[in-house]
């Protein structure tokens, strides 16, 4: 048997903002799709008309090309098994729906829900089934004159999958191994609704899934449940031999106690669940994302991917293309992964350390605008390279680095109790006095000039260093006194050493 070429798909619904769980899944899919040459198709779940949202579509695609994950096909690409989005293949799905129903696999049922109700009240654990659909309004206890007529005189209905109990239905999951579920416990799930002319997640999947020629579905956990029903489908339709391979993946865990991973968590301990900020058209409430809080997109991809698997190494910095080529479905966890906040914070101080600063310049260029500072380029990248260590997002930089721009206007009060000497003002003076005759300004002519000076002196180098930094800096903070003395230009360190001396 020939093996069939890879293609997966991610199939978000347009109902908010795309939650990190599902970027997670969207990254394995894409992993597993480039290590195996395969094709990643982009597809819109929007059969479910009531819950669609206004702009969640567009932030979907906005968050994907944030982050770097591009697909081959679908939604806003186009491709040869379109359309991609489910509201516009109606006609496709009632084909499918008339095809069970001819064959016996499905049927009619009139049920309101009000009927309904009223069942569930009155038997406990009801479950629409073999051994209860032959008490209910349906294509199956009707006469079939009296069901032509309900449906000719507009009575809703839907189409419900006829599960035959007492089955042992096997799905063969990469993950969990084989997944055994008796068909008994299963009920009989709606496939489509009259109401609105669409069918439900459940045949919509099967049939697009079959249609595009899916060879791998690639989803969260929460799914598993539905797979043996979506086997049984594909056996109704007679399609066992081009079903995909499943593959369920772990939940994300809170990052404490117990339960999968939500935005309240997010909001109670001060982290985004979603990759971009999302403003909610309803309510107006506007929730974070990585992207806004200063996340770099490779930190996030890197963080997500070991949530849930890892490469079987200690090595925990992956790029894109080694995550590709080291990715193995087979390794990931059968239990949920706790979301790790504190280790997302890490991944991105490391990946700013990898950066190249003149990168990160433009970033930090913006920040010193909005603080009235004009810099060139090439001072943003200096500051940048010089300070970038200490921080783990590059909004974090403005606190720690405005002295570079702004000159201290009073001076640490503890700082200046334990570094400022009665002896400090002289030995200021003599420093400054020192570098205003220096031939150069560069680092090296002035270590080695202040460091002869120090020692012909017999002054203490922690003395001298500790009041210039104070001077200069206003604080006992910042990188070596030489590097922020070449950046600011003698003009500038002399101006400030002799506002500190009278000051202090």
């Amino acid at each position: 048997m020939t093996e069939r070429p890879v293609r997966v798909r991610f199939a978000p619904s347009p109902t908010g903002p795309l939650h990190i769980g599902g970027v997670r899944t969207a990254l394995y899919n894409y992993l597993f799709a480039r290590q195996h040459g395969g094709k990643m198709i982009f597809r819109i779940e929007d059969t479910d008309s009531t819950r669609f949202v206004p702009g969640a579509e567009e932030y979907i695609i906005e968050s994907f090309r944030w982050l770097g994950i591009d697909f081959d096909e679908g939604v806003g690409i186009g491709g040869d098994f379109g359309p991609y989005r489910q509201s516009e293949r109606r006609d496709i799905y009632k084909k499918y729906v008339q095809q069970l129903l001819d064959a016996g696999k499905a049927y009619i049922a009139f049920d309101t829900p009000e009927e309904l109700t009223a069942k569930r009240e009155a038997v406990p654990n009801f479950q629409y089934d073999a051994h209860t659909r032959g008490e209910m309004r349906n294509s199956l206890t009707l006469p079939q004159e009296e069901v032509e007529r309900l449906i000719s005189d507009g009575n809703q209905y839907v189409v419900r999958f006829k599960i035959e109990p007492g089955e042992d239905v096997h799905v063969n999951d990469i993950i969990r191994g084989d997944v055994k579920v008796n068909s008994s416990i299963l009920d009989d799930k709606v496939l489509f609704k009259s109401a609105d002319q669409l069918p439900t997640y459940h045949l919509a999947n099967i049939v697009d899934d079959h249609l595009m020629e899916i060879s791998h579905v690639i989803r969260g956990e929460e799914w598993l449940p539905s797979a043996p029903l979506h086997v049984l489908l594909y056996r109704a339709f007679g399609w066992e031999d081009t079903m995909p391979a499943f593959a369920h993946l772990p939940l994300l865990l809170k990052p404490d106690g117990k339960g999968k991973l939500s935005k309240r968590d997010g909001d109670r301990l001060g982290f985004p669940v979603f990759p971009l900020e999302w403003h909610d058209p309803k309510s107006g409430e506007v929730s974070s994302g990585y992207r806004e809080s200063g996340y770099m997109p490779e930190a996030v991809i890197n963080f997500l991917a070991l949530l849930g698997w890892n490469p079987g190494t200690d090595q925990e910095l992956l790029s894109m293309d080694e995550l590709i080529s080291q990715f193995d479905l087979a390794k990931c966890s059968k239990s949920g992964a706790r979301f790790d906040y504190v280790k997302g914070t890490w991944f991105n101080h490391e990946y700013i350390l990898k950066t190249d600063d003149e990168k990160l310049a433009p970033q930090f260029g913006a920040i010193l605008k909005e603080n009235g500072i004009e810099a060139t380029p090439e001072q943003t990248s200096e500051v940048v390279r010089m300070m970038k260590g200490r921080v783990s997002f590059v909004k974090e930089l403005w606190p720690l680095c405005k002295f570079f721009f702004v000159a201290p206007t009073e001076y640490d009060e503890k700082t200046v109790r334990k570094r400022w000497k009665d002896y400090s003002a002289q030995q200021m003076r003599e420093l400054a006095d020192l570098l205003s005759a220096l031939p150069d300004f560069s680092m090296e002519t002035q270590e080695a000039a202040v460091n002869k000076w120090i020692e012909e002196k017999d002054y203490k180098l922690g003395d001298v260093m500790n009041a210039w930094r104070l001077t200069l800096v206003g604080e006992g903070k910042g990188p070596h006194m030489y590097e922020i003395s070449s950046f600011l230009g003698l003009d500038e360190t002399l101006r400030r050493m002799r506002k500190a001396i009278e000051v202090l």
